[in-house]
């Protein structure tokens, strides 16, 4: 089992700045991937970025490349997802996502809004 809790979701002016952060708990040892995905009303939720954990092989979708970036710190057990020029329409709940061989593990998601 392993267990995800996001932080540092809040309000931020459009072009501004926030980092997201992903603890993870439990069996760490198995995971292989993790992520941050995104949803917002009304629309399916959608991969932010990736990160493999061996090698830290990246990917990330068209709309946040350039200004999203995707790290891990493997000492804290923690990813994070660094987001620069923020636009409204990264408004959404974001959730950090983990996946081992046999599962995927979700965190309860962080709100992120963003005004125009």
């Amino acid at each position: 089992q392993v267990q995800l809790v996001e932080s540092g979701g809040g309000l931020v002016q459009s072009g501004g700045s926030l980092r997201l952060s992903c603890a993870a708990s439990g069996s760490i040892f198995s995971i292989n991937a993790m992520g941050w995905y995104r949803q917002s009303p009304g629309k399916q939720r959608e991969l932010v970025a990736h990160i493999i954990m061996n090698g830290g092989s990246t990917n990330y979708a068209d709309s946040v490349k350039g200004r999203f970036t995707i790290s891990r710190n493997n000492a804290k057990n923690t990813l994070y997802l660094q987001m620069s020029s923020l636009k409204p329409e990264d408004t959404a709940v974001y959730y950090c996502h983990a996946g081992d061989a046999v599962r995927i593990y979700w965190g309860q998601g962080t709100q992120v809004t963003v005004s125009s």
